[in-house]
């Protein structure tokens, strides 16, 4: 195995590490990513961890301060608008053209999760299950699109969505919520109606985005 091969998967390795525990909030914001600790704790050399973290900083997720010091970035009220702005405009056009193009009887399958799925939100594995089954379901919907360039803008997205729902995801009555919206979603993608579909995405994403605004400790709210 070449060098270069090494190198590249222990960046690959330090870069979904690294990821994962910023977007499950382990790595907060503001907290120090310095070289030499960050190589030690990831059992890497400092040159594929330096990869990791220039990966990292072109998604936005960490800033360098000094050549070798890099901090993991805030998200505020303002960043998490920002992002839904173009959440919007991507999943509202991504579900009209899903359901012009995508496979009806899957998506009435995934509405019949979704009707299912309140049933055992109480739980954690509910929870989970519920999260994994919203994964599948964008995933059928980028398929349908089949479009590169609409799907990589919503990896993207999705790379900091990941973070901005830890802030809500405990709150029982938004879970409820979301798994009806998800559900008339799927049904509208199954019907061929994308005026629904687009508008019932519209008001999932409106509801999404206030329950994380309330989410917010006062101080994250930023100027009015």
């Amino acid at each position: 195995m070449s060098t270069v091969v090494e190198r590249t998967r222990a960046s690959d390795r330090a870069y979904a590490t690294l990821l994962e525990e910023i977007q499950s909030g382990d790595l907060a914001p503001g907290t120090v990513l310095a070289e030499v600790e960050q190589a030690a704790r990831l059992g890497v050399s400092r040159t594929p961890l330096r990869e990791a973290l220039q990966q990292l900083s072109a998604d936005g997720l960490v800033e360098q301060q000094s050549p070798r010091v890099t901090v993991v970035t805030d998200i505020d009220a303002d960043d998490i608008r920002s992002l839904f702005e173009i959440r919007r405009a991507l999943e509202e056009s991504a579900a009209r053209l899903a359901a012009e193009r995508g496979d009806a009887e899957m998506f009435a399958g995934l509405a019949s999760e979704f009707a299912d799925a309140g049933a055992s939100l109480n739980a954690q594995t509910g929870r989970d299950n519920y999260y994994a089954l919203i994964a599948r379901f964008d995933r059928a919907v980028d398929a349908a699109v089949d479009n590169d360039y609409i799907a990589s803008a919503l990896r993207t997205v999705r790379t900091h969505l990941v973070r901005v729902r830890r802030l809500s995801r405990d709150n029982p009555q938004r879970l409820t919520a979301s798994v009806a919206e998800h559900r008339l979603i799927a049904e509208a993608l199954a019907e061929r109606d994308g005026d629904l579909a687009a508008h019932a995405t519209h008001v999932h994403l409106r509801n999404a985005l206030t329950s994380i605004l309330d989410s917010l400790p006062s101080d994250s709210e930023g100027p009015s």
